[in-house]
Protein backbone atom coordinates (compact mmCIF):
# COMPACT_ATOMS: atom_id res chain seq x y z
CA UNK A 1 0.00 0.00 0.00
CA UNK A 2 2.66 2.49 0.64
CA UNK A 3 4.50 1.41 -2.09
CA UNK A 4 1.66 2.21 -4.19
CA UNK A 5 1.12 5.96 -2.88
CA UNK A 6 4.63 6.45 -3.49
CA UNK A 7 4.29 5.88 -7.04
CA UNK A 8 1.61 7.39 -7.74
CA UNK A 9 3.01 10.37 -5.94
CA UNK A 10 6.08 9.65 -8.31
CA UNK A 11 4.11 10.15 -11.04
CA UNK A 12 2.26 13.17 -9.96
CA UNK A 13 5.24 15.06 -9.60
CA UNK A 14 6.86 13.50 -13.27
CA UNK A 15 3.70 15.29 -14.46
CA UNK A 16 3.55 18.61 -13.12
CA UNK A 17 6.94 18.83 -14.13
CA UNK A 18 6.63 18.25 -17.74
CA UNK A 19 2.95 20.80 -16.81
CA UNK A 20 5.35 23.31 -15.36
CA UNK A 21 8.34 22.84 -18.57
CA UNK A 22 5.79 22.94 -21.11
CA UNK A 23 4.01 26.13 -20.39
CA UNK A 24 7.77 27.92 -19.82
CA UNK A 25 9.37 26.21 -22.90
CA UNK A 26 9.18 28.97 -25.62
CA UNK A 27 8.83 27.56 -29.08
CA UNK A 28 12.01 28.92 -31.36
CA UNK A 29 10.85 32.22 -33.87
CA UNK A 30 9.88 31.36 -37.09
CA UNK A 31 7.97 33.18 -39.64
CA UNK A 32 6.22 32.32 -42.99
CA UNK A 33 6.72 33.05 -46.86
CA UNK A 34 7.20 31.78 -50.36
CA UNK A 35 10.03 30.80 -52.26
CA UNK A 36 11.02 33.77 -54.99
CA UNK A 37 13.27 33.59 -58.16
CA UNK A 38 14.59 36.11 -60.56
CA UNK A 39 12.38 35.64 -63.79
CA UNK A 40 13.97 37.51 -66.97
CA UNK A 41 11.47 38.19 -69.59
CA UNK A 42 13.35 38.32 -72.70
CA UNK A 43 12.63 39.35 -76.68
CA UNK A 44 14.16 40.94 -79.44
CA UNK A 45 14.52 44.99 -80.21
CA UNK A 46 13.70 44.36 -83.77
CA UNK A 47 10.83 41.72 -84.11
CA UNK A 48 10.08 39.65 -87.01
CA UNK A 49 8.62 36.32 -88.09
CA UNK A 50 9.76 33.16 -86.37
CA UNK A 51 12.06 30.69 -87.74
CA UNK A 52 12.23 28.11 -85.45
CA UNK A 53 12.21 27.68 -81.43
CA UNK A 54 14.82 25.63 -80.35
CA UNK A 55 13.31 24.89 -76.51
CA UNK A 56 10.45 23.91 -74.64
CA UNK A 57 8.60 24.85 -71.34
CA UNK A 58 10.78 23.71 -68.71
CA UNK A 59 13.98 22.67 -69.94
CA UNK A 60 17.37 24.03 -68.37
CA UNK A 61 19.44 26.35 -70.51
CA UNK A 62 22.92 27.83 -70.40
CA UNK A 63 23.93 31.08 -70.80
CA UNK A 64 23.98 32.56 -74.42
CA UNK A 65 22.23 29.21 -75.54
CA UNK A 66 20.12 29.90 -78.44
CA UNK A 67 16.54 29.95 -77.63
CA UNK A 68 14.62 31.39 -80.95
CA UNK A 69 16.41 32.51 -84.52
CA UNK A 70 13.72 35.32 -86.47
CA UNK A 71 13.95 35.51 -90.23
CA UNK A 72 16.24 37.99 -91.40
CA UNK A 73 13.75 39.82 -93.77
CA UNK A 74 15.74 42.12 -95.83
CA UNK A 75 18.30 42.97 -93.32
CA UNK A 76 21.05 40.81 -95.37
CA UNK A 77 20.30 42.45 -98.14
CA UNK A 78 20.70 46.31 -96.08
CA UNK A 79 24.22 44.64 -94.23
CA UNK A 80 25.33 44.18 -97.48
CA UNK A 81 24.58 47.80 -99.09
CA UNK A 82 25.83 49.42 -95.88
CA UNK A 83 29.49 47.63 -96.54
CA UNK A 84 28.86 48.84 -100.29
CA UNK A 85 29.00 51.82 -98.77
CA UNK A 86 31.50 51.96 -96.23
CA UNK A 87 33.84 50.56 -98.67
CA UNK A 88 33.40 53.84 -101.23
CA UNK A 89 33.40 55.90 -98.61
CA UNK A 90 36.99 54.53 -97.30
CA UNK A 91 37.67 54.65 -101.16
CA UNK A 92 37.00 58.42 -100.64
CA UNK A 93 39.06 59.09 -97.85
CA UNK A 94 42.17 57.20 -98.68
CA UNK A 95 41.96 59.35 -102.15
CA UNK A 96 41.59 62.85 -100.08
CA UNK A 97 44.30 61.52 -97.82
CA UNK A 98 47.07 60.61 -99.98
CA UNK A 99 46.29 63.50 -102.74
CA UNK A 100 47.05 63.48 -106.26
CA UNK A 101 49.34 61.01 -108.06
CA UNK A 102 53.37 62.06 -108.92
CA UNK A 103 52.28 62.26 -112.73
CA UNK A 104 49.79 64.33 -111.83
CA UNK A 105 51.82 66.94 -110.14
CA UNK A 106 54.54 66.63 -112.29
CA UNK A 107 52.66 67.31 -115.41
CA UNK A 108 51.18 70.40 -113.61
CA UNK A 109 54.57 72.07 -112.73
CA UNK A 110 55.38 71.49 -116.51
CA UNK A 111 52.32 73.09 -117.59
CA UNK A 112 53.37 76.06 -115.30
CA UNK A 113 56.92 75.67 -116.75
CA UNK A 114 55.61 76.53 -119.98
CA UNK A 115 53.62 79.40 -119.58
CA UNK A 116 56.13 80.97 -117.59
CA UNK A 117 58.53 80.34 -120.73
CA UNK A 118 55.69 81.88 -122.81
CA UNK A 119 55.75 84.97 -120.46
CA UNK A 120 59.79 85.44 -120.28
CA UNK A 121 59.50 85.37 -124.14
CA UNK A 122 56.91 87.97 -124.20
CA UNK A 123 58.05 89.85 -121.98
CA UNK A 124 62.17 89.86 -123.98
CA UNK A 125 60.18 90.68 -127.21
CA UNK A 126 61.79 89.49 -130.74
CA UNK A 127 65.05 88.99 -131.09
CA UNK A 128 67.49 91.13 -132.88
CA UNK A 129 67.91 87.86 -135.37
CA UNK A 130 64.11 87.85 -135.97
CA UNK A 131 63.79 91.27 -136.76
CA UNK A 132 67.06 90.83 -139.23
CA UNK A 133 64.98 88.17 -140.94
CA UNK A 134 62.30 89.94 -141.26
CA UNK A 135 63.83 92.70 -142.68
CA UNK A 136 65.43 90.75 -145.49
CA UNK A 137 62.12 89.38 -145.89
CA UNK A 138 60.92 93.01 -146.31
CA UNK A 139 63.78 94.11 -148.68
CA UNK A 140 63.35 90.99 -150.98
CA UNK A 141 59.82 91.62 -151.00
CA UNK A 142 59.92 95.18 -152.09
CA UNK A 143 62.88 94.25 -154.72
CA UNK A 144 60.39 91.99 -156.49
CA UNK A 145 57.71 94.58 -156.03
CA UNK A 146 60.21 97.24 -158.04
CA UNK A 147 60.67 94.67 -160.64
CA UNK A 148 57.20 93.78 -161.04
CA UNK A 149 56.42 96.91 -161.15
CA UNK A 150 59.14 97.79 -163.81
CA UNK A 151 57.80 94.55 -165.93
CA UNK A 152 54.09 95.67 -166.03
CA UNK A 153 55.56 99.52 -167.20
CA UNK A 154 56.73 97.49 -169.92
CA UNK A 155 54.38 95.36 -170.82
CA UNK A 156 51.78 98.40 -170.41
CA UNK A 157 53.46 99.96 -173.65
CA UNK A 158 53.87 97.18 -175.32
CA UNK A 159 50.21 96.56 -174.78
CA UNK A 160 49.24 100.09 -176.15
CA UNK A 161 51.38 99.52 -179.50
CA UNK A 162 49.85 95.92 -179.87
CA UNK A 163 53.11 94.20 -179.43
CA UNK A 164 51.93 92.15 -176.85
CA UNK A 165 48.94 89.75 -176.12
CA UNK A 166 46.20 90.82 -173.27
CA UNK A 167 47.35 87.18 -171.80
CA UNK A 168 50.57 88.85 -171.28
CA UNK A 169 49.10 91.73 -170.02
CA UNK A 170 46.62 89.96 -167.36
CA UNK A 171 49.54 88.34 -166.15
CA UNK A 172 52.05 91.37 -165.32
CA UNK A 173 48.72 92.54 -163.31
CA UNK A 174 48.95 89.83 -160.97
CA UNK A 175 52.58 89.74 -160.75
CA UNK A 176 52.19 93.63 -159.81
CA UNK A 177 49.49 92.65 -156.94
CA UNK A 178 50.94 89.87 -155.72
CA UNK A 179 54.68 91.68 -155.17
CA UNK A 180 52.57 94.74 -153.55
CA UNK A 181 50.25 92.22 -151.55
CA UNK A 182 53.60 90.42 -150.00
CA UNK A 183 55.65 93.28 -149.88
CA UNK A 184 52.93 95.14 -147.39
CA UNK A 185 52.71 91.83 -145.10
CA UNK A 186 56.49 91.89 -144.67
CA UNK A 187 56.46 95.44 -144.06
CA UNK A 188 53.43 94.64 -141.29
CA UNK A 189 55.70 91.95 -140.00
CA UNK A 190 58.40 93.99 -139.34
CA UNK A 191 56.78 96.88 -138.05
CA UNK A 192 55.20 94.14 -135.20
CA UNK A 193 58.39 92.93 -134.73
CA UNK A 194 60.09 95.89 -133.97
CA UNK A 195 57.25 97.75 -131.73
CA UNK A 196 57.39 94.35 -129.43
CA UNK A 197 54.94 92.17 -127.57
CA UNK A 198 51.51 94.25 -126.71
CA UNK A 199 50.42 94.82 -123.20
CA UNK A 200 47.19 92.70 -123.51
CA UNK A 201 49.15 89.62 -124.83
CA UNK A 202 51.74 89.49 -121.71
CA UNK A 203 48.99 90.38 -119.33
CA UNK A 204 46.59 87.44 -120.99
CA UNK A 205 49.78 85.43 -120.59
CA UNK A 206 50.44 85.91 -116.99
CA UNK A 207 47.28 85.38 -115.85
CA UNK A 208 47.63 81.87 -118.03
CA UNK A 209 50.63 81.07 -115.75
CA UNK A 210 49.10 82.30 -112.73
CA UNK A 211 46.20 79.74 -112.95
CA UNK A 212 48.70 77.17 -114.01
CA UNK A 213 51.17 78.00 -111.07
CA UNK A 214 47.84 77.80 -108.49
CA UNK A 215 47.04 74.74 -110.12
CA UNK A 216 50.29 72.84 -109.97
CA UNK A 217 50.25 73.77 -105.96
CA UNK A 218 47.22 72.76 -105.51
CA UNK A 219 47.75 69.21 -106.58
CA UNK A 220 51.30 69.74 -104.96
CA UNK A 221 50.00 70.75 -101.58
CA UNK A 222 47.23 67.61 -101.62
CA UNK A 223 43.78 67.96 -99.71
CA UNK A 224 42.32 70.51 -96.85
CA UNK A 225 41.84 69.18 -93.67
CA UNK A 226 38.57 69.80 -93.71
CA UNK A 227 38.22 67.36 -96.83
CA UNK A 228 40.42 65.13 -95.11
CA UNK A 229 37.94 65.52 -92.25
CA UNK A 230 34.74 65.39 -94.13
CA UNK A 231 35.72 62.58 -95.88
CA UNK A 232 36.60 60.35 -92.33
CA UNK A 233 33.04 61.93 -90.98
CA UNK A 234 31.51 60.27 -93.75
CA UNK A 235 33.34 56.47 -93.06
CA UNK A 236 32.63 56.58 -89.89
CA UNK A 237 29.02 57.58 -90.42
CA UNK A 238 29.07 54.58 -93.00
CA UNK A 239 30.71 52.34 -89.82
CA UNK A 240 28.11 53.49 -87.64
CA UNK A 241 24.68 52.67 -90.32
CA UNK A 242 26.76 49.43 -91.02
CA UNK A 243 27.18 48.47 -87.34
CA UNK A 244 23.65 49.36 -86.13
CA UNK A 245 22.51 46.80 -88.73
CA UNK A 246 24.74 44.42 -87.56
CA UNK A 247 23.11 44.58 -84.39
CA UNK A 248 19.85 43.97 -85.60
CA UNK A 249 20.92 40.82 -87.29
CA UNK A 250 22.05 39.83 -83.91
CA UNK A 251 18.90 40.69 -82.32
CA UNK A 252 17.21 38.42 -84.74
CA UNK A 253 18.68 35.54 -82.67
CA UNK A 254 17.23 35.36 -79.14
CA UNK A 255 19.54 33.84 -76.81
CA UNK A 256 19.44 33.08 -72.92
CA UNK A 257 20.78 35.48 -71.32
CA UNK A 258 21.69 33.79 -67.98
CA UNK A 259 21.52 29.81 -66.73
CA UNK A 260 18.37 29.08 -65.75
CA UNK A 261 14.75 27.16 -66.54
CA UNK A 262 11.89 27.76 -69.36
CA UNK A 263 9.60 29.10 -67.41
CA UNK A 264 6.76 30.09 -70.04
CA UNK A 265 6.99 30.00 -73.79
CA UNK A 266 4.04 29.96 -76.50
CA UNK A 267 5.99 29.86 -80.38
CA UNK A 268 5.76 28.33 -83.08
CA UNK A 269 7.49 28.98 -86.51
CA UNK A 270 5.67 31.05 -88.40
CA UNK A 271 4.46 33.45 -85.75
CA UNK A 272 4.99 37.00 -85.68
CA UNK A 273 6.80 38.81 -82.51
CA UNK A 274 6.41 42.77 -81.87
CA UNK A 275 9.72 44.75 -81.49
CA UNK A 276 10.92 45.15 -77.88
CA UNK A 277 8.31 42.36 -76.60
CA UNK A 278 8.39 39.71 -74.25
CA UNK A 279 8.19 36.52 -76.06
CA UNK A 280 9.75 33.98 -73.12
CA UNK A 281 10.37 34.11 -69.43
CA UNK A 282 13.72 32.69 -68.20
CA UNK A 283 13.93 31.75 -64.44
CA UNK A 284 17.00 32.33 -62.78
CA UNK A 285 17.76 29.12 -60.55
CA UNK A 286 20.92 30.28 -59.56
CA UNK A 287 19.34 32.65 -56.46
CA UNK A 288 16.50 31.53 -54.47
CA UNK A 289 15.06 33.12 -51.99
CA UNK A 290 12.33 33.64 -49.02
CA UNK A 291 9.86 36.53 -48.96
CA UNK A 292 8.41 37.00 -45.30
CA UNK A 293 7.38 39.46 -42.83
CA UNK A 294 8.67 40.03 -39.14
CA UNK A 295 6.75 41.45 -36.85
CA UNK A 296 8.16 44.97 -34.94
CA UNK A 297 8.40 42.90 -31.74
CA UNK A 298 10.93 40.88 -33.41
CA UNK A 299 12.80 42.38 -35.31
CA UNK A 300 16.00 42.03 -33.68
CA UNK A 301 17.69 40.45 -36.53
CA UNK A 302 20.31 42.09 -38.77
CA UNK A 303 21.36 41.51 -42.38
CA UNK A 304 23.79 38.45 -42.37
CA UNK A 305 22.60 37.05 -39.83
CA UNK A 306 22.09 32.89 -40.11
CA UNK A 307 18.86 31.23 -40.52
CA UNK A 308 16.82 28.18 -41.76
CA UNK A 309 14.36 27.65 -43.85
CA UNK A 310 11.92 24.60 -44.28
CA UNK A 311 9.69 23.49 -46.75
CA UNK A 312 6.63 21.08 -46.87
CA UNK A 313 7.88 19.02 -49.53
CA UNK A 314 10.84 17.96 -47.16
CA UNK A 315 9.39 17.32 -43.67
CA UNK A 316 12.56 17.10 -41.08
CA UNK A 317 14.75 18.36 -43.70
CA UNK A 318 16.44 22.46 -42.55
CA UNK A 319 18.22 24.55 -45.55
CA UNK A 320 20.86 26.68 -44.21
CA UNK A 321 20.01 30.29 -45.19
CA UNK A 322 20.89 33.88 -44.76
CA UNK A 323 18.95 37.61 -43.69
CA UNK A 324 20.24 39.44 -46.76
CA UNK A 325 18.04 42.41 -46.50
CA UNK A 326 15.87 43.81 -43.85
CA UNK A 327 13.22 46.69 -44.74
CA UNK A 328 13.54 49.84 -43.06
CA UNK A 329 10.12 51.06 -43.21
CA UNK A 330 6.55 48.93 -41.83
CA UNK A 331 4.15 47.56 -43.44
CA UNK A 332 0.41 47.44 -42.66
CA UNK A 333 0.99 50.41 -40.01
CA UNK A 334 -1.70 51.75 -38.26
CA UNK A 335 -2.63 55.26 -38.85
CA UNK A 336 -2.44 56.15 -35.35
CA UNK A 337 -0.64 54.15 -32.82
CA UNK A 338 -1.84 54.36 -28.93
CA UNK A 339 -0.78 51.19 -27.57
CA UNK A 340 2.15 48.23 -27.59
CA UNK A 341 -0.62 46.40 -28.90
CA UNK A 342 -1.14 48.30 -32.18
CA UNK A 343 2.62 48.65 -32.28
CA UNK A 344 3.31 44.99 -32.50
CA UNK A 345 0.62 44.75 -35.56
CA UNK A 346 3.49 46.54 -37.59
CA UNK A 347 5.91 44.01 -39.60
CA UNK A 348 9.00 44.71 -41.79
CA UNK A 349 9.51 42.96 -45.03
CA UNK A 350 12.76 40.55 -44.71
CA UNK A 351 14.98 38.61 -47.98
CA UNK A 352 16.44 35.55 -46.86
CA UNK A 353 18.40 34.08 -49.47
CA UNK A 354 19.26 30.57 -49.39
CA UNK A 355 22.50 28.84 -49.55
CA UNK A 356 21.56 25.02 -49.71
CA UNK A 357 18.79 23.27 -51.42
CA UNK A 358 18.94 25.42 -54.67
CA UNK A 359 18.52 22.50 -56.91
CA UNK A 360 15.69 21.07 -55.10
CA UNK A 361 13.48 23.92 -53.93
CA UNK A 362 11.14 25.65 -56.53
CA UNK A 363 10.16 28.96 -56.95
CA UNK A 364 6.60 29.44 -55.50
CA UNK A 365 6.59 26.77 -52.56
CA UNK A 366 5.37 27.52 -49.52
CA UNK A 367 8.83 28.03 -46.86
CA UNK A 368 8.78 28.87 -43.11
CA UNK A 369 12.31 31.15 -41.98
CA UNK A 370 13.19 29.86 -38.51
CA UNK A 371 15.68 32.04 -36.43
CA UNK A 372 18.00 30.95 -33.96
CA UNK A 373 17.38 30.65 -30.21
CA UNK A 374 18.93 33.40 -28.21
Amino acid sequence: MINRVVGIIVVAAVLAGLLIYSQHRTEPLHVSGFVEAHEIRIGSRVGGRVGHVHVEEGDIVKRSQLLIQLEPFQLQELLAQAKSQLAQANAVHNKVKTGFRVEEIAQSRAHFDQLSATVERLVNGPRIEDIAVAQAQFDLADSELALAKLKHRRIEELFGKKATTQEEMDQANTELRVARSTADAQRELLAKLKNGTRPEELAEARAQMEEAKQLWLLKKNGSRIEEIAEAEAAVKTAEAGMRAIERQIEELEVKAPIDGAIEAIDLQPGDLVGANAPVISVMDLSQLWVRAYLPENKLAVKVGDPVEVTVDSYPGERFAARITFVSRQAEFTPGNVQTPEERSKQVFRIKVMLEAGRDRLRPGMAADVWFPSK
